[in-house]
């Protein structure tokens, strides 16, 4: 099997960039289309559309309704058509950035993508999440190469929401720990081969940023504004978790989060708060030293990320739910198969009661 790494062309990011999306996006087309739901567009537009004039470009823009689905696809490729744009520009949040991959791929032209939030590290990835227009999971879309460009604007994802900055954290908590297991196992990785030593090494620099910045970038954000432990979690969040995961792997933490869709109880969770709980679940199924363990958990409660199933909303522990969640992990096909020993639903099961304990 080979050795893979696959990333975005370029990778932006400071604060103000997007003041400068013009000269980036020059070298892709001269007519772009630019894609953001309503209040992204409130929040984007004036300053998206004065950059790009002001390069001598034209620009045309469309509201994206909310759902990344095959219709909401299929219409922005005839708006694409129609209006003769040469390249994508996707803006604000997963969906709105999925759906301007989708549309690009599709239109076969150049996408940029520009991050409202950090998240998640879905951003930099060659692929997109499906959903029917009711908003249910319908499929995973691969594309054949990584956006062409991602343009990062610290001082927006600064003044956004803290819960989502703390989600990326989350999210980013497992790359290293996916990755480590990854690579034990010897499994392919979604870049569709073996992990390379420079995807480990991001993966294990994306952990040690978090660690050394996560708490103090909460409260920079929390006051709306950027500093330097800012930005570097942003790339964490974004790009070095972004790398790390698609070509170094993932296992346990991302398939138990999957399986915690079964609770009811923890749909108003966002991806990478119910991700940090997965990754504590993945150190005692791999019985971690406590260390380890100790130190995930005092950084998750440093920053507010769950640490066991009431910080979760799960009120009261219903053990035939849980072995539901455990079953659902160990699907086929699902990445815990990653693990560098057999997995069953009887071991997630109990390391998710273990977690849970540990975590109280």
């Amino acid at each position: 099997m080979d050795n893979i790494i696959i990333s975005p062309s370029k990778y932006i990011q400071g604060e103000g960039a997007i003041d400068n999306i013009g000269h980036y996006v020059s070298v892709f087309g001269k007519n772009p289309l630019a894609i953001a739901d309503d209040f992204v567009m409130g929040l984007t537009r004036d300053r998206i559309e004065t950059s790009i004039v002001g390069e001598g470009l034209s620009v045309s823009f469309d509201t994206f309704n909310g759902e990344c689905s095959r219709a909401e696809i299929e219409r922005l490729v005839e708006v694409c058509k129609t209006a003769g744009n040469d390249v994508i520009i996707g803006i604000g949040g997963g969906k709105t950035l999925d759906t301007a991959k989708a549309t690009a791929f599709y239109t076969k032209l150049p996408v940029v993508i520009v991050p409202t939030i950090a998240s998640t590290d879905a951003p930099t990835s060659a692929l997109a999440v499906i959903y029917t227009p009711e908003g249910e999971f319908s499929e995973y879309l691969l594309f054949p190469s990584n956006p062409n460009m991602v343009i990062m604007d610290t001082g927006i994802i600064a003044a956004a929401p803290v819960r989502t900055l703390v989600a990326g954290m989350g999210d980013a908590l497992s790359t290293y720990f996916e990755a480590r297991a990854n690579g034990l196992s010897g499994k392919a990785t979604m870049a569709g081969g073996a992990p390379t030593r420079s995807a480990q090494a991001l993966a294990k620099l994306c952990y040690d940023t978090l660690i050394a910045d996560g708490e103090k970038a909460k409260a920079a954000v929390e006051n709306k504004v950027s500093t330097k432990a800012v930005e570097n979690i942003i790339e964490a969040n974004t790009y070095l978790s972004g790398i790390g995961f698609e070509s170094s792997g993932l296992a346990a933490a991302h398939a138990i989060h999957n399986g915690l869709t079964k609770l009811e109880e923890c749909h108003h969770l966002l991806h990478g708060e119910k991700v940090a709980f997965g990754t504590l679940t993945q150190l005692v199924l791999e019985n971690a030293p406590k260390e380890e363990i100790e130190e995930v958990l005092n950084f998750c409660r440093a920053v507010g990320l769950p640490t066991n199933l009431h910080d979760m909303g799960v009120k009261e522990l219903n053990h035939e739910k849980l072995m539901e969640v455990a079953e659902a992990s160990c699907d086929d096909g699902e990445t815990i198969h990653n693990m560098p020993f057999p997995v069953s639903s009887k071991s997630v099961y109990a390391a998710i009661l273990t977690a849970h304990k540990l975590g109280l």
